[in-house]
């Protein structure tokens, strides 16, 4: 994703051969994303991510990479992490942790049909289904605390209107979060940023097949009707206004419903959580677009685009029955 940290050849090659994975054919920054450094390495041995983590310690990182291992290790399409020969796979570049896992096949669909959002919400309702014998535990480190701080560093940066809205969805999800339903939401190890940029397809036009999900990084402990109302904000949304797209919709609840059916409670709180879901990427949007942090490459995402959605789900709650 942006580059923080570069990467020289001789670090690649270095890697490379502390897992066994022969000679270095040729290695590239990926100038997307906004979180780690990312390139993607071509080798004797296969292709892979290379991954600096800029804000993610040694000791959380076993977390995010155990989930993929676990995931991958259940069929899922997931980039599995490479290990060394005694099992490792948290490595050290520049002073920073360092990961290679491998890299899927396929393509991103950015414009998805309700075709792509069947196929999305089976795949993440098997990997919710999948986490129930996760062993680790992590919290969502974007949840509600961190929304909490950041909204008090980032409300005398904001305008009176964005300040209003902010203080006013604040309110409203402490007071959700405290709920005795919100205690009854199913939760486990979840993805919590599954847009349509961290998806891949392969096939004929018309005919993909969805070939893999990555970029668990912002994973955590969170409920699962989370994770679902992040997806339902990217893949079921029209962009210019954030609105909903109720056949897209539909088709990605009904389809997940088919893998892992929802609870009344799950049914009643999704439009709670939708918003929540917009709130969380509202946040961490204005904060890099206020507090911008130095990388080659990198080009902030405007914050206003979350904030429409956040105004849509509030203006038009939606209900999946």
């Amino acid at each position: 994703m942006a580059v923080f940290t570069p990467v020289t050849e001789a670090d690649a090659q270095g890697l490379l051969r502390t897992l066994g994975l022969g000679s270095l054919h040729s290695l590239a920054g990926i100038a997307a994303g906004i979180e780690n450094s990312n390139f993607f390495v071509d080798a004797e041995g296969g292709r892979y991510v290379l991954t600096v983590f800029e804000r993610l310690t040694h000791a959380q990182l076993p977390f995010y990479l155990g989930l993929m291992q676990h995931l991958a290790r259940k069929g899922l399409p997931v980039p599995a992490p490479m290990a060394d020969a005694s099992g490792n796979t948290l490595f050290t570049l520049h002073g920073k942790p360092t990961a290679l896992v491998s890299r899927l096949r396929g393509h991103h669909q950015l414009a998805p049909d309700v075709m792509h959002c069947e196929q999305l919400g089976q795949t993440l309702a098997r990997m919710h289904r999948a986490v129930a014998d996760f062993p680790l535990r992590q919290p969502n480190l974007r949840g509600l605390a961190w929304r909490q701080a950041t909204a008090q560093v980032l409300l005398p940066k904001l305008s009176a209107d964005e300040a209003e809205l902010l203080r006013d969805e604040m309110r409203f999800q402490l007071e959700l979060a405290a709920s005795s339903s919100h205690q009854e939401l199913p939760s486990g190890a979840v993805h919590a940023d599954l847009f349509r940029d961290n998806a891949l397809f392969d096939g004929l036009p018309g005919r993909e097949q969805l070939s893999g999900v990555f970029d668990f990084y912002f994973a955590g402990v969170d409920t699962l009707l989370f994770d679902l109302a992040v997806c339902l904000n990217d893949w079921c949304i029209d962009l210019p206004t954030g609105r909903l797209i109720e056949p897209r919709a539909a088709a990605l609840v009904a389809a997940y419903q088919a893998e892992r059916p929802l609870s009344p409670t799950e049914h009643r709180l999704l439009p709670g959580l939708l918003r929540a879901a917009a709130l969380r990427f509202w946040l961490s949007r204005l904060d890099d677009w206020h507090r911008p942090r130095s990388a080659e490459m990198l080009t902030p995402h405007d914050p206003r685009h979350f904030e429409r959605v956040l105004r849509e789900r509030r203006a038009q709650p939606w209900h999946a029955q």
